[in-house]
């Protein structure tokens, strides 16, 4: 097989498989520290990401926190919003 096959084959598998994801959206509840700590528990974030997510959050009002497969996402979402963070899968 040519490698621009391969190539056109795997952008065909990425457009066919759905990635979904997970918006955080900004309330005036919850502290940095909550939130941030929150996103390294449910999504797994690495202390700086979550600490970047929530100061988009905050100045931006929302904030794209995890990527994926619905499946993969449900759980992380329902751990947020048992947190009492304000997040939706899109």
């Amino acid at each position: 097989m040519t490698k621009e096959k391969q190539s056109e084959e795997l952008l065909l598998e990425e457009e066919v498989i759905k990635q979904n994801e997970i918006v955080l959206f900004n309330d005036d509840v919850n502290t940095f520290d909550h939130v941030i700590d929150t996103l390294i528990y449910a999504c797994d974030h690495v202390p700086e990401q979550a600490e970047q997510c929530a100061i988009i959050v905050h100045y931006k009002g929302k904030c794209t926190v995890k990527t994926g497969s619905y499946d993969d996402l449900k759980p992380r979402c329902s751990k947020l919003l048992q947190a009492g963070l304000s997040a939706e899968i899109v």
